[in-house]
């Protein structure tokens, strides 16, 4: 299948490169963007299988033969009653390894597979360690993953269990970053830096629209680290929009956890740059990003979209995670980070304001951790 497909853009210097360029960030040491115009044809999507692939020619790849699929995506939208209030829930937790980061590793492993690559390397706090572990090995590819030595024992096991060779890390998420960078031989199949991933991730706003009857909710509240879901969410919703899918793009509000908060500062204080924090300890470990690779740019989508950012803490995130625990949703204590978001975001809000959440991880790939939370 032939897309219109243009090219690889920095976000620094706005210097372009070819899609098919095995690249994963500028000369310049800025991140890329990807310069793509998608298409939507309602009838053919609505007649497709459910799920994230149905919006094939909105994912900039070139051909079908090189789709690396588990058939994720389409995951439930919920009615979820938090504090009398019914909020939609995207069921994200319900993916083939459990968390929403497997719609940004099928798009990148895809495309590795498309440029013919046979080796990748990746650093995370776990989520997406375990989707490109996943989906290098249903696509036949060496990977490598870097994950902080903390990392909890279930997403460890995952991502083992997928054959991925596990580089554990002493100190912290930004360590094992830096480890990464400093023995990077090969491919960066980054959930941070690489611009597919991002478009991964985008089919969470276009399935959210379509599961509304292709209308934009009125607020979306998302967890926000390295802002790969938010900034995808913002890059679908935007999409939709300028193809006349949509009227408007929905109100943008990312949930950081108070022990590591560095874009909810920048937001607070307006500055021109998201400064360093130094990272108390938190449960929510997925968005403990002390020094995001793309602070300035998540901010700048909130600020388009009309948001703002939250904070939570500890005794916030694990009351909703009992709270989500009682309604009979198992989910990782990141997600239960958003559920207090939205608890903090309801009293402000509209009576009839649409609002949409999302749990991104699931509860067994944390269970020691919530063990020890609910001991008596």
């Amino acid at each position: 299948m032939s897309l219109t497909m243009r090219q690889l853009i920095c976000t620094e210097c706005r210097k372009s490169y070819p899609l098919d360029e095995p690249r994963w960030r500028c000369d310049c040491g800025g991140t890329l963007d990807i310069d793509f115009q998608p298409a939507f044809d309602l009838a053919r999507i609505s007649g497709r299988k459910p799920n994230m692939w149905r919006y094939r020619e909105a994912i900039p790849l070139e051909s079908d033969d090189n789709i690396i699929s588990l058939d994720e995506g389409f995951t439930p939208l919920s009615e979820v009653t938090i504090d009398g209030r019914i909020i939609f829930v995207k069921q994200d937790q319900l993916f083939p390894t459990g968390s929403y980061k497997d719609r940004g590793a099928s798009v990148l492993i895809s495309k590795v597979k498309e440029l013919g690559l046979k080796e990748v390397v990746e650093d995370s706090s776990g989520n997406a360690g375990a989707a490109i572990a996943a989906y290098c090995a249903r696509a036949g590819i060496k990977c490598h993953i870097y994950v902080p030595e903390n990392t909890t024992t279930g997403k460890l096991t995952q991502i083992r269990l997928y054959g991925a060779e596990l580089h554990q890390i002493p100190g912290t998420r930004e360590d094992t970053a830096q480890a990464l960078l400093a023995a990077a031989r090969t491919y960066y199949a980054s959930h941070a830096w690489n611009p597919f991933f991002f478009h991964g991730t985008k089919t969470f706003a276009f399935e959210v629209c379509e599961q509304l009857g292709w209308k934009s909710p009125d607020t979306i509240i998302l967890p926000v680290g390295n802002g790969t879901l938010l900034l995808g969410t913002c890059i679908g919703f935007k999409e939709l929009l300028q193809a006349g899918i949509t009227d408007r793009m929905p109100r943008i509000i990312g949930v950081q956890a108070e022990n590591c908060a560095p874009l909810y500062r920048a937001y607070r204080e307006n500055l021109a740059e998201v400064p360093p924090v130094v990272s108390k300890e938190t449960l929510a470990e997925g968005i403990a990003i002390a020094r995001p690779v793309r602070g300035r740019q998540i901010i700048d989508a909130v600020h388009q979209a009309g948001g703002e950012f939250l904070t939570v803490s500890e005794v916030e995130i694990k009351r909703s995670l009992v709270e989500m625990g009682r309604l009979g949703y198992g989910i990782e204590p990141t997600a239960a980070a958003t559920i207090a978001g939205v608890k903090k975001y309801l009293p402000g809000s509209g009576q009839n304001e649409v609002i949409v959440s999302v749990f991104t991880g699931h509860g067994l790939k944390a269970t020691e951790k919530m063990l020890k939370l609910l001991s008596p």
